[in-house]
């Protein structure tokens, strides 16, 4: 499938709304994978930003991610009981905590001036995160040439994603890095496993599966494709590249001891997420029965904690997004960690037909 549009290699480079940039997407795309930007964290004039610089670093397809959420329901005492809670944090870094929050992104389902740039400018991929928008949006996306993409955690979300029409499925395992694309996240999670969910989807539905979730070399894009998947989608293997927006904080606790312990939380932005373990992922255990306010209004209280430890050089409340393969990230540039992982698809696929241990 990913062959239709010219790319050479069936590795994706995950979005990563944030850390992805154009840099990183064109030379991911000009090495001969699909590079990917995400801008569900931007309006639409810095998408069409975004989108212009890629055009003009690259003439191969790319990937633009958005969100597709359901809109966040405000509930005022709820979102005062957890400032409450997170005052003492804020007051420890000599910070006033927020007396109100905001929901900070707009959904792709409610911005009409998103999808008009993405159908102005015509990106060859457009990959839809924790649900989907409606059929007309659908329509007139597939109408302008663009490939759809949709993130599945379950069956069901399979399901509704093959009847939607989106061309292909990405098939998110739990150990994936960042946010979980489940739809509902108040619903039930079975947290199936990438390989698990690769296989079902694959058996289970007629539409293209790609893979993602924990991996990071080519012998993990290798067992993806031998289940069955069209492609493998990468994202924390792609942090520690220099195109990447990590910070330095960031790229030091890929190599610390919190990239052996990965933790599911949902206290920084209101949906679970999986994030390098730091102070504040430890606060998970200290919930006590409370719940944090909904996607994307507790985010803007994560971020603003976030900046107030980190103006006084404490850089624990970071949202550094990762995937359980994280020890095994490379500080190398972009072009060249492509094409290493292309040789390592070729050394694995050989080992395989030599019946060689991988």
């Amino acid at each position: 499938m990913l062959n239709n549009l010219g790319v050479r290699l069936p590795i994706v480079q995950a979005p990563m709304a944030g850390v992805s940039t154009p840099a990183l997407a064109a030379e991911v795309s000009n090495a001969g994978a699909l590079g990917s930007i995400g801008v569900g964290s931007s309006d639409a004039s810095g998408a069409r930003r975004m989108i212009e610089e890629l055009q003009a670093r690259t003439e191969r397809a790319f990937n633009v991610n958005v969100f597709a959420h359901g809109a966040a329901k405000t509930d005022v005492e709820r979102e005062a009981a957890w400032l409450e809670w997170l005052t003492p944090l804020f007051a420890e870094f000599g910070a006033e905590c927020p007396k109100e929050l905001r929901t900070i992104y707009k959904s792709f389902i409610d911005d009409p001036d998103m999808l008009a740039v993405l159908l102005e400018k015509k990106p060859a991929v457009v990959s839809l995160h924790f649900g989907l928008p409606s059929e007309e949006a659908v329509r007139a996306l597939k109408a302008a040439g663009i490939t759809l993409f949709a993130t599945a955690t379950s069956l069901d979300e399979a399901r509704k994603i093959e009847a939607a029409g989106i061309d292909i499925i990405v098939a998110q395992g739990i150990e994936a890095g960042g946010h979980r694309g489940i739809f509902d996240p108040a619903g039930a999670d079975d947290g199936l496993g990438t390989f698990a969910l690769t296989r079902l989807l694959v058996r289970e539905r007629g539409v293209p599966v790609i893979s993602a979730g924990g991996i990071m070399d080519g012998s993990g894009v290798a067992a993806a494709l031998d289940l069955g998947a069209v492609a493998a989608q990468l994202g924390t293997a792609f942090i520690s590249c220099p195109e990447s927006a990590a910070d330095e904080a960031y790229r030091n606790a890929l190599n610390g001891p919190g990239s052996y312990h990965t933790r599911l939380t949902t206290l920084i932005s209101g949906r679970p997420a999986r994030a390098l373990a730091n102070r504040f992922t430890a606060l998970q255990d200290t919930l006590g029965g409370r719940l944090p306010p909904d996607y994307p209004i507790a985010y803007d209280a994560g971020k603003a904690l976030h900046a107030a430890a980190k103006a006084k050089g404490e850089y624990g409340f970071a949202a550094h997004w990762a995937g359980q393969g994280a020890p095994l990230s490379r500080a190398i540039a972009a072009a060249e960690l492509v094409a290493r992982l292309d040789l390592e698809l070729a050394e694995a696929r050989n080992r395989v037909a030599d019946n060689l241990p991988l």
